[in-house]
């Protein structure tokens, strides 16, 4: 019997991961969902997963949180400036444990990315390797729930405004990337070690194109300067440093680091990665 954790997993890649776990057979007596606050986990713990208290940044929880466990799925924390700290004290509780293969969630080209994201990803990547743990790097690419979460904002200004200067987005959907991590998990050999995920590639333009398509208003892209795009995201509220943050994710997208040809995504889970449309189909009729 091997037993599979999943960190994070009342987030919204981890539990789209144990969902992946439990629709590929895995039983769910055999599944640990590692979670901050387990109340937040009883749907699951009454599926018959095994929830589990467990924090990043509390090293003694993650050693209770993981004994006994085989193979471990790390999902990135969303605490960036902490991540790097708090993703060494899962490393090394799992290595206490006795973890037998440890996936990690990363990011696309973590090692050579200009994205202000890539750094922690690549500090994380080298803890891991330095851990000696067999491990599988799982590094996603953008969601397309990232844009279509903005759906509405969309619709209502007519346009999608970014600084990427026609830079190509390969994206896929947090369900995919949660197979693909599932599929990590249960592989019988070594794999590639390292894989760059992603599905379908466009532009801004693509986008706007695609939001017409689907909803029947129109929408356009419109491209400004990083500059530009920072004010307009401080006269909307944000603070200069988060702003800044976000154009600089743009910037990075103008560089080509979220653009791919990769096909891990679709050779990992044996099928093509779902499409843009969908996506943007999706979010349009859960509005």
């Amino acid at each position: 019997m091997t037993t599979y954790a999943v960190t994070a997993a009342t987030g919204q890649l981890g539990r789209l991961a144990v969902e992946a776990l439990l629709q590929r057979g895995v039983t769910p007596s055999d599944v640990v969902a590692v979670v901050r606050t387990p109340a937040k986990a009883e749907d699951l713990a009454a599926r018959g997963v095994v929830v589990r208290a467990g924090d990043y940044s509390d090293r003694a929880s993650l050693d209770t949180a993981l004994a006994g466990v085989d193979r471990l799925l790390l999902v990135s924390g969303s605490e960036v400036g902490q991540r790097v700290a708090q993703h060494t004290n899962v490393v090394e509780a799992a290595g206490a444990a006795g973890v037998q293969r440890l996936v990690y969630t990363s990011l696309l080209r973590a090692d050579t990315s200009a994205s202000p994201l890539a750094p922690e990803h690549k500090a994380t990547e080298e803890v891991i390797r330095a851990s000696g743990l067999p491990h599988v790097l799982l590094r996603n690419s953008w969601y397309y729930e990232n844009y279509t979460a903005s759906l509405g904002q969309y619709l209502a200004t007519g346009e999608v405004l970014g600084a990427t200067h026609d830079g190509r987005i390969s994206a896929a959907s947090r369900a995919d990337y949660a197979a693909a991590a599932a599929a990590a998990l249960l592989a019988d050999d070594e794999g590639k070690g390292t894989y760059e995920l992603a599905g379908e590639t466009f532009t801004f333009a693509d986008l706007a194109a695609t939001v017409t398509e689907v909803t029947g208003t129109t929408v356009v892209a419109r491209d400004v300067s990083g500059e530009e795009y920072q004010r307009t995201l401080e006269g909307h509220g944000l603070d200069a440093g988060t702003a800044g943050f976000v154009a600089a994710l743009d910037a990075s997208i103008a560089n080509g680091d979220l653009q791919t040809d990769s096909t891990d995504l679709a050779d990992l889970v044996g099928r093509p990665a779902s499409s843009l449309r969908d996506a943007v189909a999706a979010a349009h009729t859960a509005s």
